[in-house]
């Protein structure tokens, strides 16, 4: 019954590899490329250089900056007086500032394109606006496929004898062998290793691909799910000569002096007749929203208006932001994002391995017929 069983999901296994694993193997690929993304944007960007500079002062270094500001989105300063300050204009380009002059340190949009390209590649196919869902269902679907791939190959690798030599044989690599023998070694020993990180990057892109999954998250917390979010304006500041910078520098010290061990503080330049400043706290990187904050100041009295914890948010909505940095790795830091890595390369040779199995075997049965 059980050899029955097994070998239903084998050609199931087979068949879905084939017909997904060209999907598969640019998901992984692009993954792959964006495991450092952020690293190498910085270095890169040269963000890591220490110019001697003085402690920031958001209101002078808005009035002497040496390029023009239109477009810009916000400002980014680190608690490292050494470190310049990263001028935003969206997720396009960075400028990097030094302070006491406003000079250009660096500044570098091609590095951000092609990531942004490679993430477009990985979440809907780099296609076109109105093309962008079919792409979102493809990847999505992709990645669904991949999840069962894993699941019904650990089922195919079960030894059928649990001897010494019959699981050394699955997890371990044979050098001695080549062509389709070495592909099937391969293709066992990677899927046995990688199985657990493969399923937990999956099953977080479902949740980020599909919206019944998404829900799901939400239901198993006790909560209703939040109405889906429309698609608002494209990020954009306005003209340089429109930005009021009163009140800044007393905001600025007012979140500083309310934030004990913060790393970075990343401010969104106010939009319009707004008279709130609006900033995102940051007391490690990017990939642990646990120790991020978002703080709201009133810029005429520098009085703190509201102050957003991740631990007064509910249950689901905790889950769901974990789940965003751990399907890229950067909620375990370098070493979560090295095995992220690790990961996607294994699935690259388990996507090459397989239709390289399943080819051999087609020609095999046409050999044969």
């Amino acid at each position: 019954m059980f050899q029955r069983i097994r070998k239903l999901v084998f050609w199931a296994h087979l068949v879905a590899g084939v017909a997904a694993g060209l999907f598969i193997l640019l998901m992984a690929t692009t993954g792959l490329l964006l495991s450092f993304e952020r690293q190498i944007t910085e270095t890169v960007e040269g963000f890591g250089r220490k110019p001697a500079i003085e402690p920031v002062n958001p209101e002078q270094l808005v009035s002497q900056l040496k390029f023009d500001l239109k477009g810009g989105t916000g400002l980014s300063i680190s608690s490292d007086p050494h470190l310049p300050v990263a001028i935003q204009f969206g997720k396009e380009k960075t400028v990097l500032v030094n302070p006491p002059n406003g000079g250009v340190l660096s500044e570098n949009a091609k590095t951000r394109s092609f990531f942004q390209f490679v993430t477009g590649v990985h979440r809907w196919l780099a296609l076109k606006p109105e093309l962008q869902e079919t792409g979102k269902s493809i990847t999505s679907a992709a990645g669904l496929v991949f999840f069962f791939l894993i699941l019904s190959g650990l089922v195919i690798w079960i030894p059928k004898r649990w001897t010494k030599q019959g699981v050394k044989v699955i997890t371990s690599f044979q050098r001695q062998l080549k062509g389709r023998a070495r592909d099937w070694n391969w293709h066992n020993v990677l899927g046995i290793w990688f199985a657990l990180p493969l399923l937990v990057i999956t099953s977080t892109g479902i949740v980020i691909g599909y919206p019944w999954a998404n829900n799901l998250v939400f239901r198993l917390a006790g909560e209703e799910p939040p109405a889906p979010k429309g698609k608002g304006p494209s990020p954009g500041g306005p003209a340089s000569a429109a930005i009021s910078t009163a009140g800044w520098n007393a905001a600025f010290a007012t979140v500083q002096s309310q934030s004990p061990g913060w790393q970075s503080i990343q401010f969104q330049f106010p939009q319009g007749n707004a008279k709130e400043g609006v900033f995102q706290v940051f007391k490690s990187h990017r990939g642990r929203p646990d120790l991020r904050q978002v703080v709201t100041v009133d810029l005429a009295s520098g009085e703190v208006r509201k102050v957003e914890r991740f631990e007064d948010q509910s249950a689901g909505r905790r889950w769901r932001t974990w789940i965003r940095w751990i399907h890229t790795g950067e909620a375990g830091g370098w070493a979560g994002q090295l095995l992220a890595a690790f990961s996607a390369m294994a699935a690259i040779v388990l996507v090459w391995t397989g239709l390289a199995l399943a080819w051999r075997r087609w020609r095999r049965s046409r050999a044969k017929a």
